[in-house]
């Protein structure tokens, strides 16, 4: 084995360790999902209701980390549900006994709900409805028998009624409640700061994931917490003020990881490091942290200039982070702030981005193609390959591929699981009880892997889609091999088509918004002067660091994407070189936005002139920078070195750009 692939299966090693690592509620979340899977199990194998497992997998779409989440999704189905089965109904009574007229009406509710998906506030279930409609039609089609096609209807409902019944119970008995979610999520994100104080790079890879995960999923607890009304407003104001003064914490630490290891001592790591552990283990029991003294590491005076800034930068923003009288305050901007301007119910270039019409058209002609051909075919065991094209249609050709490999994935790690029961444990099978248990830990398994980051998560649901086919296979234990076989060649032959289709029709890369956004968040940055509080700082830094986060996932969600459409290398190396310096940069405007008022209006406007793509500047422009190594560097320093690299970086992107055109004018030519 050459060193390189030695290196790269290394590197593919650690992300797998990564990705499947425990952290503060994951096993509970895994095990009460498994629990619910269980209990489904059973309810449908005593009342032999059909589709016995696409009842249990249900459970994955309903369950969250907290119980309010939870029960508020399961409430949702079951409305939902009712609808779509009354709207089926109505449609079935006119095409029931007109082929034609139903595949029709098939293809023109998957467009009109397709569109509605990319081009309004429909976008989080508009799939999932086109995809029940379209496939409850294709069921009621085997039906020619008005009483028959009302009870298959009417079973309909079940699958999903049955798993959010349970669903709410367990949640209400045994669900976590959101705030106690948001403090360990805090309480994580403290102690992770203290950890990368003290040892340095041991815990970077974890650190970069949380800063980039931002606080979004704090704030949802929060306001299901909020909702649930068994906190008192003022505690509930003063975990919001935690959220909001978390991230310009993290951005310090992160700040003194970057830099060299002199410029701040150990000693004083270490002490600023065992406050965080103390304010952690305060969060962590339900309580609020004391005011914070950092008076011992203030004196010191062995600081360079640089290092001191930092140090009473660093001491602010824990200050900040345990200053309940800002309370209040924090948690009225951030609601002000958190809160989207109104907008009508469509998006403002509804009709006149084409995208969202060819978004509709593709997925619409996919599904159909697999419709008609395993019906051409009489082969209705394939029908997943109809499903799969609503599961991973998504906006871009780089998100429905890295979706498309997950449910590949997860559909191979599902079958063996599947195919090693139904061969070593299910002959072996004589009551029900241990069918439970072949499901709990296959459900156990699938929701461990689907409570993790956002790349497996969704590998977690095609591994329990594919594993319940094969152990659940209708009232009663079972061990035939055809039912998965057809399963999962069905989920093969829609990803094959899905490919196909938005690789080579339309491609729409995640490229063209990048550039987009980044001048977007670089003309924010150039408003944060503006900001004329510590608290209102805060919440419009976390804000900025959300953006930063968004991009650098389409960054990486890049790297999906075909050659005929993926950037060059150059291309993608110049964005991801760029939101490094503004992550930099970011961190040390933060400790600089409340002095030195002259430098930052000059920053500001630098800023500004950058968010205009750099236009008319060039690298004889740009200031002389000091050495990021002088003993004497100040933070004014520190800040002109960054913003330096931030302009250099954006110039040399915009030169390589213009020469990347005119190379593809002149062969083109």
């Amino acid at each position: 084995m050459s060193h390189r692939s030695y290196q790269t299966e290394q590197r593919t090693m650690m992300n797998l360790h990564h990705l499947l690592r425990p952290f503060p509620g994951r096993l509970e979340f895994a095990v009460r999902a498994a629990l619910i899977c269980v209990l489904t199990t059973f309810a449908v194998e005593y009342y032999q209701t059909p589709e016995a497992a696409l009842t249990v997998y249900l459970v994955f779409f309903l369950i969250k980390p907290d119980r309010v989440g939870s029960i508020i999704q399961s409430i949702a189905i079951l409305v939902l549900i009712s609808l779509v089965i009354g709207i089926v109904f109505l449609i079935t009574m006119v095409v029931i006994d007109e082929p034609v007229l139903r595949v029709a009406s098939m293809a023109l509710i998957s467009f009109l709900l397709l569109f509605a998906t990319s081009a309004s506030k429909l976008r989080p279930v508009g799939a999932i409805l086109a995809l029940v409609i379209v496939y409850s039609l294709d069921l009621i089609s085997h039906v020619q028998i008005g009483e028959l096609a009302t009870r298959a209807l009417l079973y309909g409902w079940l699958i999903a009624g049955i798993p959010a019944a349970i669903c709410i119970v367990v949640n209400l008995l045994l669900g976590p409640a959101p705030r106690r979610l948001a403090e360990r999520a805090l309480a994580q994100r403290v102690s992770l700061a203290g950890a990368v104080l003290r040892s340095g790079h041991d815990k970077s890879h974890e650190f970069e994931q949380i800063i980039r995960e931002g606080t979004e999923g704090i704030s949802k607890y929060l306001k299901f917490a909020s909702l649930e009304k068994t906190s008192h407003t003022q505690d509930i104001d003063r975990l919001k003020h935690l959220t909001a003064s978390i991230t310009p914490l993290l951005l310090i630490v992160d700040l003194i990881r970057n830099s060299h290891a002199d410029l701040v001592p150990a000693p004083i790591k270490n002490y600023f490091s065992d406050a965080l552990d103390t304010i952690a283990s305060t969060i962590n029991a339900g309580d609020f942290p004391d005011q914070f003294d950092a008076a011992p590491a203030l004196s010191e005076t062995s600081l360079t200039p640089c290092g001191q800034d930092i140090v009473r930068e660093l001491h602010a923003a824990i200050a900040q982070l345990t200053n309940v009288q800002q309370a209040h305050f924090t948690a009225e901007k951030s609601t002000n702030l958190a809160a989207p301007a109104k907008s009508g119910f469509f998006v403002a270039d509804a009709f006149s981005n084409p995208d969202h019409v060819r978004y509709a058209l593709k997925t619409t002609a996919a599904a159909m193609a697999c419709y008609l051909i395993y019906s051409a075919l009489s082969w209705p065991g394939i029908h997943t390959c109809l499903i799969t094209c609503y599961v991973v249609a998504l906006g871009t050709t780089g998100e429905t591929l890295e979706k498309l490999r997950l449910r590949v994935l997860g559909c191979f790690v599902g079958a063996i699981a599947g195919f090693s029961a139904i061969l070593f444990v299910m002959p072996e099978i004589n009551a029900i009880s241990i069918q439970l248990v072949v499901v709990f830990l296959g459900a156990l398994f699938s929701a461990w892997v689907a409570g993790g980051s956002v790349k497996i998560s969704y590998a977690g649901l095609q591994i329990a889609f594919a594993f319940f086919l094969c152990v659940i296979q209708g009232d009663s234990p079972s061990f035939n091999m055809v039912t998965i076989r057809d399963r999962v060649i069905g989920i093969l032959f829609g990803n094959l088509v899905m490919h196909l289709v938005f690789t080579y029709v339309w491609p729409v890369s995640i490229a063209t918004r990048v550039d987009t956004a980044f001048n977007a968040l670089i003309k924010q940055m150039s408003e944060l002067r503006a900001a004329n509080t510590k608290s209102t700082l805060s919440i419009e830094i976390t804000i900025a660091r959300s953006s930063l986060s968004n991009i650098e996932r389409d960054l990486e969600i890049l790297r999906f994407e075909p050659e005929s459409i993926r950037p060059a290398s150059a291309w993608l190396e110049a964005r991801q070189q760029t939101a490094h310096h503004i992550t930099l940069l970011m961190e040390s405007m933060l400790i600089r936005l409340t002095h030195n008022a002259d430098q930052l209006d000059q920053i500001s406007s630098r800023l500004q002139r950058l968010s205009d793509v750099g236009v008319g500047m060039s690298i004889a422009d740009l200031k002389e920078q000091p050495t990021i190594n002088d003993p004497a560097l100040t933070t004014d320093g520190l800040l002109e070195i960054h913003m330096r690299n931030l302009e250099m970086s954006i110039i040399q992107r915009c030169a390589q750009d213009k020469r990347m055109k005119e190379y593809a004018s002149a062969s083109s030519a």
